[in-house]
């Protein structure tokens, strides 16, 4: 079931109605009620995959218990790696099994070995895995740090693991933060449905407006690169880096929205990430939940930066490289990834931290815009081709024609808008704050034209958020 269609605003409309006027007296009949729809949010693509979370749900939730009650380490180690085998199996068996096999076979073949017959899988990857195995195994992890106690309620605990408004595409929320308000009681205000209705008005914009509208024109350039030149692929990159953010901050703040009305809140994902002055302020403010998990789960058992230098520097680079792996299995999005971790090491070692102007703001949007190549391309062998172009053949800018040109115009304009209210909300957030009451026409006025963008320049149908793929 995807947002922005018909079938989830009825999904929608009926659940609110069942959780605040027929369950609202009582806290484990919401949860339930909750969980139903979450299992029937997800079954919509494919029922089969239920038993996936399921069996997450079940493993972490006992894992959780034993691990509580034990005080004997070597015990509460093996309980956690009950945990960490039975998630990262599933993550890696449905999502990695083809990929490194098909890899080793052509790693042989490039040493002159042929392997005749391989054992590959024709199975679907189950849409958010990589979501809800990580917030399930940050639940584990935690209690074994210690950091959190585990709740006997199975019920609550489900509904935390399958909430369904970020169960696909995140925010990965932390069970310290989205856990307890299961166990309380939620009232309904106005205050909520307001805010939610204006991230969720502020979501379809930059997915219906800004990221569907770029991507006509990317699609039309990175799937047919053998017809474009240099400036084109320039200009698909640049528009690629507004879809990804568009798309994926779009889905971020619908799914803030929509808990917003069941009284939940859920963690800022975005903020303002072309803004940043350095890869590394990028990456605390691009995909914030993933980039979290990965600090707190992966980086600093690592070490970190409490190590020494070489150390420290192997730290970033192996932290990003598995990043751009959970991204997907494809070796476009490790080459992506590496390049991030390359970017981090660079400005370890040869540049100061409170570098900030317009100069690096617009170097760290180049760098990470190359970047982006390699994750939009459809094969290593494309992106070195459309690097190769931009650097010695330039050539002409592709316009298109007819609904082409219309897509282009609509969507730089979209992208004018995001950035302005970006830039705003940066620099001059306390200047002309439209929250306040006696700037309550013109809030009224800016969401009425922004509804009014959307449904006149917005792509309608079932167009797939970009990360449901991940």
């Amino acid at each position: 079931m995807f947002f922005n269609s018909i079938d989830f605003f009825i999904f929608l409309l009926i659940v609110l109605f069942c959780y605040w006027c027929l369950v609202n007296k009582s806290i484990k009949l919401q949860n339930i009620l909750v969980l139903v729809a979450s299992y029937v949010f997800y079954g919509w693509w494919d029922y089969r995959f239920l038993s996936l979370i399921a069996i997450s749900t079940t493993i972490d939730y006992f894992v959780g218990l034993r691990l509580y009650a034990s005080r004997d380490r070597a015990i509460r180690k093996r309980w956690l790696w009950v945990s960490i085998v039975c998630n990262i199996g599933l993550l890696g068996f449905f999502k990695y099994y083809n990929f490194f096999v098909e890899s080793w076979v052509e790693m042989f073949f490039a040493f002159g070995y042929t392997i005749k017959s391989t054992w590959t899988l024709n199975v679907i990857l189950p849409v958010g895995i990589s979501f809800y195995t990580f917030q399930t195994l940050s639940y584990a992890i935690d209690i074994y740090k210690e950091k959190l106690k585990p709740t006997k309620d199975f019920i609550a605990f489900a509904t935390f693991v399958s909430f369904f408004p970020q169960l696909v595409a995140g925010p990965i929320e932390r069970a310290s933060n989205l856990l307890p308000q299961f166990l309380e009681q939620r009232k309904y205000t106005y205050h909520n449905v307001s805010s939610g209705v204006k991230l969720m008005i502020w979501g379809f914009f930059l997915k219906l407006v800004v990221a569907d509208r770029a991507a006509i024109y990317v699609d039309a350039v990175y799937n047919n690169i053998d017809n474009h030149e240099g400036l084109s692929f320039i200009a698909a990159t640049i528009l690629f880096a507004f879809q990804i953010y568009g798309d994926f901050a779009g889905y971020s703040l619908i799914a803030i929205g929509t808990a917003k009305f069941f009284g939940f809140h859920l963690m800022t994902n975005f903020r303002r990430p072309y803004f940043s002055a350095s890869v590394s302020e990028f990456w605390t403010r691009w995909h914030i939940s993933l980039s979290t998990w990965f600090r707190d789960y992966l980086y600093i058992p690592l070490g970190g930066n409490r190590v020494v230098k070489i150390r420290w520097l192997f730290n970033l680079f192996i932290t990003f490289l598995i990043s751009g792996l959970w991204h997907g299995a494809n070796w476009t999005f490790v080459i992506w990834g590496a390049l991030n971790g390359i970017y981090l090491i660079i400005e370890v070692l040869w540049f100061k931290k409170d570098r900030k102007g317009i100069a690096t703001i617009f170097l760290t949007f180049c760098l990470i815009n190359f970047a982006w190549i390699f994750f939009r391309a459809n094969s290593i062998d494309d992106a070195l081709h459309m690097i190769k172009v931009i650097f010695t053949s330039p050539g002409r800018l592709y316009i298109g024609s007819g609904d082409d040109i219309a897509a282009s115009i609509y969507a730089t304009l979209a992208i004018a808008i995001l950035l302005f209210v970006e830039f705003k909300k940066e620099y001059f957030d306390t200047l002309f704050s439209i929250s306040k009451s006696k700037y309550e026409m013109i809030r009224i006025i800016g969401y009425a034209i922004v509804v009014f963008m959307i449904l006149y320049l917005g792509v309608f149908g079932k167009s797939q958020f970009i990360y449901f793929q991940f």
